[in-house]
């Protein structure tokens, strides 16, 4: 019996260990960041996000509103219009063209937690039935 509770005792110490680890490796600056990133992904930023030539010096598009970024080779950009409406922006990016994004008003953010957002309806898909004569 009491090899049982300094077994458990043991495998408590270990994980609050690994819980420690884990987060002091982050610095506030880090984690501010990722949770303004968070926030960002979830529309309650605004940015504006520009694009230049850098050969002429001239701005080929401007964004502007609560948007979220995503870059894979093309510039991704997604913003919330209202409570159920959306817009997608596909911007090209090339070697003579780069953006810039920029927060238009600070936000609150917590340094002493890392910032985690689970929403029940992405697990469960809204899906549409189409059917049709054969």
């Amino acid at each position: 019996m009491r090899n049982h509770h300094l077994r458990r005792a043991a495998a408590a110490v270990a994980a609050l260990a690994a819980v420690l680890a884990l987060t002091s490796c982050t610095t506030d600056a880090q984690r501010a960041s990722d949770n303004a990133s968070v926030a960002a992904d979830n529309f309650e930023v605004n940015r504006l996000i520009v694009g230049i030539n850098g050969i002429t010096d001239k701005v080929l598009f401007s964004v502007e509103g609560r948007c979220s970024i995503t870059r894979d080779g093309d510039l991704t950009v997604i913003c919330k219009e209202g409570p159920n409406e959306y817009k997608k922006h596909v911007l090209g990016l090339s070697q003579n063209v780069t953006f810039v994004s920029t927060q238009l008003q600070p936000i609150d953010v917590d340094v002493y937690r890392t910032r985690i957002i689970l929403k029940p309806e992405n697990i469960v898909p809204n899906f549409d039935l189409s059917t049709g004569v054969q």
